[in-house]
């Protein structure tokens, strides 16, 4: 029996309907609208590393661009924070990024199936393509874990909680308080 692998082009031939389509290796993975909360922690974390990126003019955030590694392999992170040299390059005609940003954040939906993506199947596609970072948060747990690079791999960094203050070397100079952005979860 063969099985299909999904494409970038197939993905092109799938309704606009509100969901969200991605493939990672040729398989394809569909996500509902998210929650409101989901797209608030989005939305206030991307206005903190929106300011942080004006004032220092090292790169550009993005809410849940396209991110085409190959045809195979073709995702839509739910923000992502990108260097302005990578995005020279990584930017095409398409208005899609076809090399990994320096960071990925997945806030994650609720279900298993959702978790392991972003857990498993995410983690390692970014970890392929060399992302630098990676932040899965649980705004339901208010737990925000970082995944750095290390031995070419992207790995456990540290996880944080409504307390602590998320800092990156990353990004020189940027903090964020997470009481604040778990404040009206």
């Amino acid at each position: 029996m063969v099985s299909m692998r999904w494409t970038s082009q197939d993905l092109e031939l799938l309704p606009d309907d509100g969901k969200r389509y991605e493939v990672v290796d040729g398989e394809l993975y569909v996500s509902k609208q998210p929650h409101w909360q989901h797209q608030y922690i989005c939305l206030e974390l991307a206005a903190q590393l929106h300011a942080w990126s004006r004032q220092t003019k090292a790169g550009k955030t993005n809410f849940a661009p396209g991110v085409i590694f190959t045809e195979d392999d073709d995702v839509a992170p739910d923000l992502v924070w990108i260097s302005r040299e990578r995005l020279a390059t990584a930017l095409q005609v398409d208005g899609k990024l076809h090399a990994a940003p320096e960071l990925a954040v997945e806030v994650l939906s609720p279900g298993m199936i959702n978790e392991r993506r972003d857990r498993e199947v995410k983690l390692k596609l970014y970890s392929r393509r060399g992302v630098q970072e990676y932040w899965v948060i649980s705004w339901q747990d208010k737990r925000f874990e970082i995944y750095r690079r290390e031995n070419a791999a992207l790995r456990l960094y540290s996880t944080l909680y409504d307390k602590d203050v998320l800092t990156s070397p990353l990004l020189p100079g940027f903090s964020c308080n997470l009481h604040e952005l778990f404040s009206e979860v």
